[in-house]
């Protein structure tokens, strides 16, 4: 016996089941990967209302100086990523601002720094059943002038370019790690590439914005480092401020 449909479990399916609308959602949507980044989000979001909880994942919706804003802890991989961004997308939510982490391959992108994504390496396991390996993944230009333009006006370190997105957190080899340099990457992490390619895939409008936590070339941690928690607090402020400018206001 054969599979009764083509795909079991579709992105559709799964916004149905969770029972959002496109009228449930803002035009927007912010979405950091921890619940405690979420939870701090939500403190500058006005009149917050919980759209649906589904695993350990729960989206809001509420208003930002009188703009519709959603807000969802989006996920910390490229698979659960995927199941969050297939919602948002199938909510027709229009533009999707990610903020999250990453590591720095560049001895000159410091614990602390902002690094806005243009275009993505694809290492992760997800996007492979999306598009074929020819595909560009990149963010959408506007969004990504956008943070990079309100970082730089804030006085902050912020950087942007290629990053390269893993599921191996623990396989980042010296061998691999260089060759990802020479293909020009300046960051790592583990989100960017499913959230950005299936956005596309959807035509939605998607941007990410990223913290520096650790820097891979140099050995430095600093998840513990004031400095990377300052640059967490940055990156909400960053895309708030985007929101409003891409909103004309």
């Amino acid at each position: 016996m054969q599979m009764i449909k083509d795909v079991h479990l579709t992105g559709k399916d799964l916004t149905e089941m969770v029972q959002l609308r496109p009228q449930d959602v803002g035009k927007y949507a912010i979405v950091p990967g921890p619940k405690d980044r979420l939870e701090f989000l939500l403190k500058k979001i006005e009149n917050p209302v919980r759209n649906f909880s589904f695993m350990e994942y729960t989206m809001f919706t509420g208003t930002y100086q009188g703009i519709r804003v959603s807000a969802i802890n989006g996920g910390r991989f490229s698979t659960d990523t995927s199941i969050t961004t297939e919602v948002m997308c199938n909510a027709k939510i229009e533009n999707i601002i990610r903020v999250g982490t990453a590591g720095s391959l560049d001895e000159n992108i410091k614990v602390g720094d902002l690094f806005v994504v243009d275009e993505v390496l694809r290492g992760d396991g997800v996007t492979p059943y999306y598009v074929d390996k020819d595909f560009k993944t990149a963010a959408d230009k506007k969004i990504s002038d956008t943070l990079y333009a309100i970082g730089k006006s804030m006085g902050l370190n912020i950087h942007r370019g290629l990053a390269w997105t893993t599921d191996a957190l623990l396989r980042e080899t010296r061998e691999i790690v260089e060759s990802k340099r020479k293909e020009g990457a300046q960051a790592v992490d583990m989100v960017s590439s499913a959230l950005l390619t299936i956005a596309q895939t959807y035509n939605i409008k998607a941007g990410s914005i990223l913290a520096i936590s650790d820097n891979v070339i140099t050995g430095e941690m600093g998840f513990m480092n004031p400095l990377y928690y300052m640059a967490e607090s940055s990156l909400l402020a960053i895309a708030l401020e985007t929101v409003k400018r891409l909103e004309g206001k």
